[in-house]
């Protein structure tokens, strides 16, 4: 279990990533192996369907991943990952990503993504795992 500073240290990284921050993404919590991160869909996320681009979904994602893997503590990585899309956003859309352990193991864990609209409509679901050498 991190100390109480550990989740303010997580955060601050977390909330800094120079990637997130570029796309626009923000880190709205973070707990014992859960993160919630947030994106607002503007022009530069578009693909040339005029739909998000399946990257900044996977990106916004894989952020609440990297922070709800992390928020133990110790270093986590990831070693495999997948995405199932399951609906579009439209620009002005807010999406949530949030990401709940649902194993932790010795040195492995995994998590659960789900992206969700406004209207807590299921756009996406992600599913990750990772390796924590310090365990």
């Amino acid at each position: 279990m991190p100390k109480p500073d550990e989740h303010a240290e997580i955060r601050d990284r977390a909330s800094n990533d120079p990637f997130c921050d570029r796309v626009g993404i923000e880190l709205a919590d973070i707990g014992e192996g859960y993160a919630e991160t947030t994106l607002t869909v503007d022009e530069r996320h578009l693909n040339f369907h005029g739909t998000p681009h399946g990257g900044a979904v996977y990106t916004l994602a894989d952020a609440a991943f990297a922070a709800a893997s992390n928020s133990h503590g110790d270093a986590a990585f990831a070693l495999e990952t997948n995405i199932s899309y399951l609906a579009a956003a439209e620009v002005g859309d807010t999406l949530r990503a949030v990401a709940e352990e649902t194993h932790l193991g010795g040195r492995t864990a995994e998590y659960e993504v789900v992206v969700s609209d406004e209207a807590g409509d299921r756009v996406a679901t992600f599913r990750g795992r990772v390796y924590k050498p310090g365990r």
